[in-house]
């Protein structure tokens, strides 16, 4: 008992320290649809966010809890009980490749294209005249006090993004972990996707906004990142009807210490406390803010980032930041 306050102490810390925003207006549904595996490189956990109203939401990726006293990180992917034989496989439409997009003193952006890529590549990006076709993956990297680190990635062709905050001291680096989708979420076989257009990267805002096929579209906003947390800001054009989810946490989950999300906390509307639990039998329910992360060391990707979806709003002006008086 003692343990799992502690626990949500620690996450509940988190939430509160992060930059202060008007509250949610909206609860979505949170709709778990994970599935037990037994490859680490298999990607079986799905938490959906579901809502017929939400135009403007957060992402923040923060440093797990234990970070302060990691000893020892682990990246290494670990192929043991893995089948990839009956995944799609697309040849790249151009050679492998890598371009450099944008470049200043604090940020730049690159892109590559892989050999092959499980979907076709149809997917455009820009950076103001410039646009580029078929790229697999785009980085965008920053500055930090003696290195640059890399922030943020997103695969156009199937909509996935990555972020991770800037490493706390004496890391170099940390992993990434967790995936998430932005946007209106479909099915493409097995996995779900985000079926994007194209991509426009803004130096100015550090924001990306997001074309899809259906006609939609939709802005991610790098509002503010630091050694302990990221926070991205999305507005979306309209709200994603059919039931489909707005936005999806994707990630893995073997055992309790082979994993890289294990536990899921939700604030459900009117609720005095926070629910949480194990994230494999979770339910599913009603949220204002949903936390998604670990309490305890994994020897995968030891040092990947808890992920929390949060300010849900029907409302897709700016947010203004709470003064201190």
């Amino acid at each position: 008992m003692r343990a799992n306050r502690l626990r949500l102490a620690l996450f509940a810390l988190a939430l509160s320290a992060a930059p202060a925003f008007a509250a949610s207006d909206v609860a979505v549904e949170v709709k778990n649809e994970s599935e037990p595996v037994l490859c680490a490189e298999k990607d079986n956990v799905t938490i959906k966010a579901i809502s017929p109203e939400v135009r403007r939401f957060q992402i923040e990726a923060a440093h797990p809890a234990y970070i302060a006293g990691l000893m020892r990180d682990n990246w290494d992917a670990d192929w043991t009980a893995c089948d990839m034989t009956g995944d799609p496989v697309f040849a790249a439409v151009t050679p492998p490749r890598r371009v450099t997009f944008y470049e200043s003193i604090e940020y730049w952006l690159v892109g590559y294209t892989f050999p092959t890529f499980w979907r076709p590549s149809e997917t455009t990006f820009k950076v103001g005249d410039r646009v580029e076709k078929g790229l697999h993956l785009v980085q965008l990297w920053k500055l930090g006090k003696d290195r640059s680190h890399e922030l943020l990635v997103v695969y156009p062709q199937d909509g996935y993004w990555r972020a991770r905050p800037m490493p706390p001291a004496p890391l170099a680096a940390t992993a990434y972990g967790s995936s998430f989708l932005v946007g209106p979420i479909v099915q493409d076989g097995a996995r779900p996707v985000v079926n994007i257009r194209e991509i426009e990267f803004d130096p100015k805002t550090v924001s990306f906004k997001m074309s899809f096929k259906d006609g939609s579209s939709g802005t991610l906003k790098l509002d503010s990142v630091d050694e302990n947390r990221m926070v991205l800001d999305v507005v979306l054009d309209r709200p994603v009807g059919g039931g489909n989810a707005f936005v999806a946490l994707r990630s893995m989950y073997v055992t309790e210490f082979n994993n890289d999300v294990a536990r899921i906390a939700i604030r459900e509307p009117g609720a005095k406390g926070w629910r949480e639990e194990p994230l494999m039998p979770f339910a599913g329910g009603k949220a204002t803010d949903v936390w998604m992360g670990r309490t305890t060391h994994s020897r995968h990707n030891t040092s990947s980032p808890d992920m929390v979806f949060r300010n849900f709003s029907k409302d897709p002006n700016p947010r203004v930041r709470a003064e201190k008086k």
